[in-house]
């Protein structure tokens, strides 16, 4: 692992989990999106990582016309690094999730390393009123839904996007098989380091929130990767911030937001994703590492700059 006194925040601003009856502070239209990412960027987050929403009901959209109502605006008030998704939803089409990178050609994209169940029903358990009629299914089933990303599909979104636009990824990592299929593409000359790799804990369906699979994630990424990458961590849930605090310890970077975890403490709903970036912030600097600056994550990453993206 390439290790750094700098640590790069990552913030989730939305994602396509949590849904707007779980928080009030879920941001979910363009405006709300861009508001809540730009204060993120401004307390200290490197990488914005977005999804879009319909602004009508908050469902996951795919829609360039939904990415492109407050990407521009965001780039405009930070000089943050613009993740965008190819995750999506798992009730999304591959071509579908690929609407939003395609039309705005990022420096960088998240890309899952393999399919996963990925099963959130049990957030549905706190709901008490259900402000929108899709909600309630959408979570319930999650539990009979894949998260699909085929070998195939992963090597049209590193050549329809990656190769296509020198778009660089975050590799999520949901379980240590990911791990060895991002070394199979990095064989095959598909994508080049540095890697970033995200180890995603918590997810009902991938590798569990235990700190010593965390230890494990890294003691296999440096056998297949040595110093060509750099590694971040996260947990789902009530496990988030010590995940992230877990990571910073083992020299790697963090990921906070609002897709992550709708929570600041226990029992107690985080009021802006900026609450869990000042939080993660002041833990990590506190453990005597500074966090980096937008410019520090573009170098240490080998991104190609904000004045390559098409929005």
């Amino acid at each position: 692992m390439r290790k750094s006194d700098k640590i790069i925040v990552t913030c989730a601003v939305t994602g396509s989990i949590h849904t707007p009856s779980m928080s009030s502070w879920l941001p979910v239209t363009p405006n709300e999106i861009a508001e809540s990412a730009i204060e993120a960027a401004e307390a200290g987050a490197a990488i914005l990582h977005l999804h879009a929403r319909d602004p009508e009901d908050g469902r996951p959209s795919p829609s360039r016309k939904h990415f492109m109502a407050f990407l521009p605006r965001i780039k405009q008030a930070s000089d943050a690094v613009i993740n965008i998704s190819t995750g999506g939803s798992a009730t999304m089409t591959l071509d579908e999730r690929l609407e939003g990178a395609k039309a705005a050609q990022p420096e960088l994209c998240s890309l899952n390393m393999g399919p996963l169940i990925f099963d959130f029903s049990a957030a549905g358990k706190r709901v008490e009123r259900w402000k929108h009629g899709w909600e309630r299914d959408y979570v319930a089933t999650s539990n009979d839904r894949i998260m699909y990303n085929s070998n195939t599909y992963i090597e049209r979104i590193m050549v329809e996007v990656g190769q296509a636009y020198g778009t660089r990824f975050e590799f999520e990592c949901y379980d240590i098989g990911h791990l060895y299929t991002l070394a199979h593409f990095a064989d095959r000359g598909l994508v080049e380091p540095p890697f970033l790799i995200q180890g995603i804990f918590g997810i009902l369906g991938g590798i569990g929130a235990d700190v010593r699979n965390l230890a494990h994630m890294v003691t296999i990424a440096d056998s297949l990767f040595g110093d060509d990458y750099l590694f971040s961590a996260f947990a789902a849930g009530r496990h988030q911030i010590g995940f992230c605090t877990q990571s910073a310890l083992l020299g790697g970077n963090v990921r906070v937001g609002l897709e992550d975890s709708l929570f600041i403490g226990k029992g107690e709903l985080a009021r802006s994703n900026a609450e869990q970036v000042r939080k993660i912030r002041a833990i990590v600097e506190e453990l005597g590492r500074d966090i980096a600056t937008p410019a520090e994550a573009r170098r240490m990453l080998g991104l190609k700059g904000g004045d390559s993206v098409a929005f």
